[in-house]
């Protein structure tokens, strides 16, 4: 394995974290491991609450090769690459590792997982912007078998209502800010978001960033400025919970759901939830006016690195990797997941015959990958970004 660049994984090499899914560890250190069996097939993910017998578990395993079966291990995305640094030191990794799209330029760093040019893995058919984070330095390294997620802003049709709102004029940042005045002076509560530290801030951060035509490669800008003192602004009128610097974007979502809020930043997994509560979606505005870009959330099927018999287990999980990429094993697959498809075929399907997805489709067309164009140096500008966001908010 080459020199581990990224301080995250320096730790992970030092610190294995063992979940444990179905009762077998997700560390590389049991005696038996992920090599246990040569008719065995290793999938690892951090879709933990598609447990096994889950629609996307039968999925999964539907895709096991004639004579073989897929043992499926749900980590948390926190633990994964951890145990996956400590398997594949040990020549005793999974066949397959999905991997949420801003944890993959370190994980090519690492060699914790093997590109197209030694594997055969192929992408295509997928659109350019939601396959990018898996292509690193020219080489294909994993697919967004999930399908691709994204940010809106979701609203609640009863109150924006009774705020005499009408969301069509909301088309820049005034008159978002005007629309959310409208709902506090209507009685209800206005805006719900996450700015919690690290990843999760930032990613919800970025459509405001990017939205004040901000660039990652020059995060110290007016654009970092002008998006930090939008967010401030809604905690220091009040518009928004003093608790968005701790609220994961699950804990926002949940403000939302008990019925007062008129708006939360929220992405396209809670559709089917937003879809109970009749809730609807906007697209998050730009400053100036038209529709912000948006971060693709999302994760890619990627190839384990090994040494021992590297060539068939390669084999083995591109065949897995290349099944649940099939049209129709797909639309599944990302069906069960709630999130829209990256490939334009298979997500014309879903649209067409879910409406609340329908909502999302030009802001995953448009969305653009966090890590494409800095790589390896995201991390750190990530983690610049959060801070900087923190103590902006904060200080209301």
């Amino acid at each position: 394995m080459q020199r581990i660049k990224s301080a995250m994984i320096k730790t992970a090499a030092l610190v294995c974290v063992c979940a444990t899914t179905f009762g077998v560890s997700a560390c590389g250190s049991s005696s038996k491991g992920a090599g246990e069996n040569d008719k065995t097939i290793q999938f690892w993910d951090d879709w933990t609450r598609h447990t096994n017998g889950s629609e996307f578990d039968k999925l999964v395993k539907s895709c096991a090769p004639e004579g073989y079966t897929i043992k499926r291990q749900s980590i948390a995305t926190s633990d994964l690459l951890n145990n996956l640094t400590t398997a594949v030191k040990e020549d005793n990794g999974p066949d397959v590792a999905v991997i949420d799209n801003p944890m993959i330029p370190s994980a090519v760093d690492a060699a914790l997982v093997a590109g197209g040019d030694e594997t055969g893995l192929k992408a295509t058919g997928y659109d350019a912007n939601l396959e990018a984070p898996g292509i690193v330095n020219k080489v294909t390294y994993g697919v967004p078998l999930g399908g691709s997620n994204t940010l809106g802003l979701i609203y609640n049709p009863k109150i924006i209502s009774e705020a005499g709102v009408d969301v069509s004029s909301i088309h820049d940042w005034d008159s978002l800010n005007k629309a959310i005045e409208a709902v506090v002076n209507s009685g209800h509560k206005g805006i719900a978001f996450s700015g919690i530290s690290g990843e999760e801030g930032v990613f919800q951060f970025l459509p405001w960033f990017w939205g004040a035509k901000g660039d990652l490669k020059h995060p110290d800008s007016q654009a970092r400025t002008d998006a930090q003192n939008l967010l401030a602004g809604w905690i220091k009128k009040g518009w928004a919970p003093k608790s968005a610097t701790t609220d994961t974007q699950s804990a926002a979502w949940d403000l939302f759901l008990a019925g007062d809020y008129g708006f939360v930043e929220i992405g396209t997994w809670m559709q089917a939830e937003a879809d109970k509560a009749n809730a609807k979606m906007i697209p998050i505005p730009a400053k100036d006016g038209g529709v912000a870009p948006v971060p693709t959330g999302g994760e890619f099927a990627m190839v384990a690195t090994h040494k021992k018999n590297a060539k068939e287990h390669y084999d083995k999980a591109v065949k897995v990797i290349s099944c649940l990429s099939e049209p129709d094993k797909l639309f599944k697959v990302n069906n069960a997941l709630s999130n829209l498809s990256a490939k334009k075929s298979v997500r014309s399907r879903q649209v067409k015959e879910n409406a609340g997805l329908a909502q999302w489709e030009a802001s995953i067309e448009k969305a653009q990958g966090r890590t494409s164009d800095l790589g390896l140096k995201y991390e750190e500008t990530s983690a610049s970004l959060s801070e900087s966001l923190l103590n902006a908010l904060n200080k209301q």
